[in-house]
This record gives structure tokens, C-alpha cells and sequence, in this order.
């Protein structure tokens, strides 16, 4: 038998090893993030789009649970033994970081303390600060289709279960009205068939939402989300026609038949509830939740012109656009898969303008193949100065430059109707990145 003494070594090696190679391995990996995070700022990437995570350094213990846990690639990774945003710009806000973390170290935020977010002040359920008037999804400040999903079903559940604790004063009132018919409002509809509740879905545009005026063919990513009545769905990678067919054949199994183009004037309130005013009718109801998200609000650029029949806030159809010159605005996804998407037909002349010095907003694959695209004349650091019916005129540092132009598409993302939101009485915040 060998003395164990004689093994001490042995192992002793073999452990020196093995943590020298682990700290070579961690000294390389700090040095490649703090590059990247230097990159990043340089470029002017250093602002995420929405929810994030804000990590407390003296509670990070450095295992790098929340890297690992992160669905999009280096949005997260180790400096020195604290996790670190090193691709802010690309964070999305899935929130698995957070739960993901040990030590309760992250916790997740809207706006940064230079860029503010609006944000409706949310009670349990996603109720606002009206009684009986709830925000789920995109509206609440929350993107991601697995989001509002999860949103708009949790927040029929709260409703229902508040409904059952309340006397039913007046039989002939709906228990819900759902606005808004994207992902949040079909979980949301979904749930109300499911609890059983007298309700009608209302949207202003047609099936699927934002994600109907997406352009042809564009593949969106969703994580397993779990839909009432259907159960489980994991979608994966899918084209917007697919995920479209899903949601009609969705609509068909259960039954669920929402009203389209049908627009949601006001929300009035009378003794026992509320009163939904649309453009086609008048609803009483218990409770109403709004689930349209803040596309239906396209962000104006107020530019001389803009008021212009060519001037359009999403691209649906690329090929109708076959042969003409085409003015792109805007620096984040929409704005470079619309323009890619142009470009794409012979003839087709392709101006992307965007006000940021780099496609801050934008995922790095989408800049990888606007970058490999010859056919787009990309002005940055400029904005739109003016639209007539047959040019536009761009302005930069080096002037005001005036070129033909057939159509404007303005992909600038959509702005929270605040001023709507203030006339129902709905308080909204303003965050700045803070923790509370």
C-alpha cells in the first residue's frame, strides 16, 4: 500500500493546476470584457433600451450564475469577480439574471440616470392608480412577446380573483374589456375564457398587434412561455407569418373572437364600473385591462412635411416599394430590418438616416449584415430637416443636403401616450435607473 504521504503531492499538483488554470482562464476573460465594455462606450453603446439589471458590486460573489442564466449572448459577464453589463444595448430584459442570482445582488430597472423612461405606476395585478383600470405588457414598460404573455394571463388571474370577492351589483355589465389584441391581450383574452369571465377583446388594428406590421418574412425569437388553455408553447425561432398563423389557429381552438379596427376613445366611470367608449360602441364593464403596447403610437419627428402621404410608421409590404428611393429613419432593429428588407429588390434606392453616431438599439447581427450591405447610403449623426412631395432634406454636420425621394418610413419607435394615459387619470413615472 502507498503511504499517504506519499499522495500529498500527487494531489497537491494536480490542484495547483488545475487553479492556475483557472485563473489564467478568469484573468483572460476580464481582460476580454473590459474590452468589449470599453468598445462599447466608444461606439456609444452604453445605454440598454429598457429593463435591466443594476448589480450591487459588494454583494456579487462573482459566480457568474446570471452570465450563464442570460439568453442573449455577452449582455453579462465577469470583470475581475463582479457580473457587469459589458453589452448594455443588447439587454432586452428577460430578468432571468435576477433570478438567477444567489445573493440577491441584481435587481432590474428602467432608464438610465441620462436617458428616462416612462413608466404607468403599477399596483399588484398591474393595476393602475385607477381602480379597476390594469396594464399588461409592453404599455407596463415590459417587451419581450414571453413578457406580456406571462403579463396579460397573471393579470386576469388577479382580476378574476378580485371579481369573486365583489358583489355583483349589476348583471347585464361585461367583467372585462381587454384593448389591445398583441401577445399580452390574447393571454389576456385566453385567461378570461379560461376564468370563465364575460368580457370582449378590442383591438384598433388587426390580429398579432405590433407584430402583424413587422416586414414580411422577419423572424422573431421567443422564449417557452405558457399560454392559458393551450399550455406550454415553445416557439423558438419563427417568421412573422408563422407566429401569426399560430395565433389565428390559437383564435380557432378556443374560440376566443376579438373585435378588430376598433378604436378605444376614452374610459369613463359611473356608479359600478366603467363605461368603454370606442369608435363603434359603448361597453360597461367591471374591470378593463389595456394591453396595446406603445406602437400604436408612433413617434413623430415634427419635421416641415411630415403630414405628406409618403410619410409611413412601419413597413409592412417591402416590395411595394420596388424601384423607388426610400428614406429609412431611425437607429434600432426596425429601422436596419427595413431597410436590409428594401434594398433587397432590384432598383430600389435605400437612405437610412439615424440621429445617434452608431446603431446603439440595434443587435450586433443586424449591424454585422447592414455593414456587408453595399446598397444603403447610411447617414449617422443627422436628422430629416424637411420633406416635400418629391425630396427630402438631410442635415448633418457638414450641412443641409437635399436628395429625391419617393417614400419616408419613419421607424422611430412608438412614444407612451402619456397625454391619454393623463386624461383617464393614470399616474406615469419617469425612472431614471435608480434602485430603490
Amino acid at each position: 500500500m502507498i503511504p499517504t504521504l506519499f499522495l500529498v503531492p500527487v494531489y497537491a499538483v494536480q490542484l495547483v493546476l488545475a487553479i492556475g488554470g483557472w485563473a489564467r482562464l478568469h484573468r483572460a476573460r476580464t481582460r476580454r470584457n473590459r474590452a468589449l465594455l470599453a468598445q462599447n462606450r466608444a461606439a456609444g453603446l452604453a445605454e440598454p433600451p429598457s429593463l435591466h439589471p443594476v448589480i450591487d458590486a459588494a454583494k456579487c460573489i462573482g459566480c457568474g450564475a446570471c452570465v450563464r442564466a442570460c439568453p442573449e449572448h455577452d449582455v453579462l459577464g465577469l470583470v475581475g469577480r463582479v457580473a457587469t453589463l459589458i453589452e448594455p444595448w443588447a439587454c432586452v430584459g428577460h430578468g432571468t439574471c435576477h433570478e438567477a442570482c444567489p445573493t440577491g445582488a441584481i435587481q432590474l430597472v428602467f432608464g438610465t440616470p441620462t436617458r428616462g423612461i416612462d413608466v404607468p405606476v403599477l399596483r399588484p395585478g398591474g393595476e393602475t392608480s385607477v381602480p379597476g383600470i390594469h396594464i399588461a405588457g409592453e404599455l407596463g414598460g415590459l417587451g419581450l412577446i414571453r413578457n406580456a404573455m406571462a403579463q396579460g394571463g397573471a393579470a386576469v388571474d388577479h382580476i378574476a380573483a378580485a371579481l369573486k370577492q365583489e358583489p355583483v351589483v349589476d348583471p347585464g355589465r361585461l367583467d372585462l374589456v381587454i384593448v389591445g389584441c398583441g401577445p399580452a391581450g390574447m393571454a389576456a383574452g385566453l385567461g378570461a375564457i379560461a376564468q370563465g369571465l364575460r368580457f370582449v377583446a378590442l383591438d384598433q388594428a388587426t390580429l398579432g398587434g405590433s407584430v402583424a406590421h413587422y416586414p414580411r418574412g422577419k423572424v422573431v425569437t421567443t422564449a417557452p412561455a405558457t399560454l392559458p388553455l393551450i399550455g406550454e408553447v415553445r416557439l423558438g425561432s419563427i417568421s412573422k407569418e408563422g407566429l401569426m398563423a399560430f395565433w389565428q389557429d390559437v383564435s380557432a381552438r378556443t374560440g376566443l373572437a376579438p373585435r378588430y379596427e376598433e378604436r378605444v376613445r376614452t374610459i369613463e366611470r359611473e356608479p359600478g364600473g366603467l363605461i368603454v367608449v370606442s369608435d363603434k360602441a359603448r361597453y360597461r364593464t367591471r374591470r378593463v385591462l389595456l394591453a396595446m403596447g406603445r406602437g400604436g403610437t408612433p413617434r413623430r419627428l415634427n419635421v416641415p412635411g411630415e403630414e405628406l402621404d409618403k410619410v409611413v410608421y412601419r413597413l409592412s409590404d417591402p416590395g411595394q416599394y420596388a424601384g423607388l428611393r426610400v428614406l429609412v429613419i431611425g437607429g434600432g432593429d426596425s429601422a436596419l430590418e427595413a431597410a436590409m428588407a428594401l434594398a433587397e429588390f432590384a432598383g430600389t434606392m435605400v437612405t437610412l438616416v439615424h440621429r445617434g453616431s452608431a446603431f446603439a438599439r440595434a443587435r450586433a447581427e443586424n449591424r454585422t449584415s447592414l455593414a456587408q450591405t453595399g446598397a444603403i447610403a447610411v447617414h449617422l449623426n443627422a436628422t430629416l430637416a424637411a420633406i416635400t412631395p418629391d425630396t427630402v432634406a438631410i442635415a448633418d454636420a457638414g450641412g443641409t443636403h437635399v436628395i429625391a425621394n419617393d417614400a419616408v418610413i419613419v421607424c422611430a419607435g412608438g412614444t407612451l401616450p402619456r397625454e391619454w394615459l393623463g386624461q383617464l387619470g393614470i399616474a406615469v413615472e419617469t425612472h431614471y435607473g435608480r434602485v430603490p
